[in-house]
Formats: C-alpha cells, sequence, structure tokens
C-alpha cells in the first residue's frame, strides 16, 4: 500500500471517529488502568469496541493491536474480558443492573476469572443443570476465588464422566500444546537477547504464537 493510499485510509476512517467512539476510547484506557477490581466496566467498553471494530478507526487492523499497543493488555486477556462480557449480557444480565453491584465493593464482585470458568462450565455436557446451578452460586452470589471453584467444577466433571480413550487423547494434546508453548517462551527469550534470529521472522513467529496461545487460553 502507498503512502497516498494509506493517507486516504486514515482520512476515511477518522470520518468515522465520531463522539462516541472517542468516549469509548478513553473509557477503555482509564478501565485498563484498574480492570482487576473494575473489569465488568472494562469488558463492556472492549465488547463494544470490538463488536463495532472501532478500533479501525484508530488506525489498527486488529483487535488485539488495539488492545496490545494502545492498553497494554494481551490478546488472551483482551479476548477473555469480550467473550466473558458476551456471556454475561445474554446469561446473567442481573449482573449489568445496578441493584447487583449496589452495596458492593468493586474488589467484592465476582472475579472474572470465575465468570470465564463458569461461562465456560455452561457448555460442559458432563455437567447437570443441577452442577451448573450450584457452580453458578459459587460464582455469582458467593463470589468464590476462582481456584476454589475449578477445583469443585473438576471434581463434579470427574463424577460425571468416564473418560472414554479419545477424551484421554485431547487431554494429553492439550497438555501437550500448552509444554510446547512453554518451550516456545522460553527459546524466544534467549533469541532476542543473543540475537539469533532475524527481526522479521520473529515478528511473524510472535504473531502465530499469540494465536496459539489465545486458542489454549
Amino acid at each position: 500500500m502507498s503512502i497516498i493510499d494509506e493517507e486516504e485510509r486514515i482520512s476515511r476512517l477518522k470520518k468515522h471517529d465520531n463522539v462516541t467512539s472517542k468516549e469509548l476510547r478513553a473509557r477503555a484506557a482509564e478501565g485498563a488502568k484498574g480492570f482487576k477490581t473494575s473489569w465488568l466496566e472494562l469488558a463492556q467498553t472492549l465488547y463494544a469496541i470490538s463488536r463495532d471494530k472501532l478500533y479501525q478507526y484508530w488506525g489498527y487492523e486488529k483487535f488485539d493491536q488495539y488492545s496490545e499497543r494502545e492498553l497494554g493488555i494481551k490478546k488472551s486477556m483482551a479476548l477473555k474480558l469480550v467473550k466473558t462480557y458476551a456471556f454475561v449480557e445474554q446469561q446473567e444480565p442481573a449482573m449489568l443492573q445496578d441493584s447487583y453491584v449496589e452495596g458492593r465493593e468493586a474488589n467484592a464482585l465476582p472475579e472474572l476469572d470465575a465468570v470465564s470458568l463458569l461461562r465456560l462450565a455452561r457448555n460442559k455436557k458432563e455437567l447437570t443443570k443441577q452442577d451448573y446451578q450450584e457452580i453458578r452460586k459459587q460464582v455469582l452470589d458467593k463470589g468464590r476465588p476462582v481456584g476454589l471453584v475449578r477445583k469443585d467444577l473438576t471434581a463434579l466433571m470427574k463424577e460425571r464422566r468416564q473418560v472414554d480413550p479419545d477424551e484421554a487423547r485431547a487431554e494429553r494434546s492439550a497438555a501437550a500444546v500448552r509444554r510446547f508453548l512453554n518451550a516456545i517462551r522460553s527459546f524466544k527469550k534467549d533469541a532476542e537477547t543473543l540475537k539469533l534470529v532475524k527481526v522479521t521472522i520473529m515478528k511473524k513467529a510472535e504473531e502465530l504464537f499469540r494465536e496459539l496461545e489465545a486458542e489454549v487460553e
């Protein structure tokens, strides 16, 4: 793409950079500073930005480029926030009501990782409706830490299923991918320190690495 074409593209996109999108951009930047205690508000903002592709109006081709470069949030975390908010909006809209947060401090809200785990649990075929409701109660009503919720969820799933060869193979494959990612992380640090790989090749490798990391996440 020539410099002239790029300037025309940016000029065209800026026409759509209206007041609403500027407010969302500012809210996202502010929310990124303290999302550990106000993740739901940040997730809502990022969901709107991702849904409407507003990041393109600000000169970014992809959502993860915007989240990483402007907000300092990794792709896997940004996607988790967006997917978790979509789950809340569709399945737990009461969490978005003022009555839900009244009387609660920000850090007393359910943890992001716990709600994300609840989202994943909803599609677990091994769990009964009663199982899911119990996990839901632990996350949304009692605000249990994600570590305890995950422990309970793992125990429930073991009770409800008999691991077949195909499922066991899938679990081993997932574990192998995680080990591979850890090995890549180690190599990447060494390669950057010792300059073992050309910069252009490393950039391509980082893009593929982020995609693989997001899939495992």
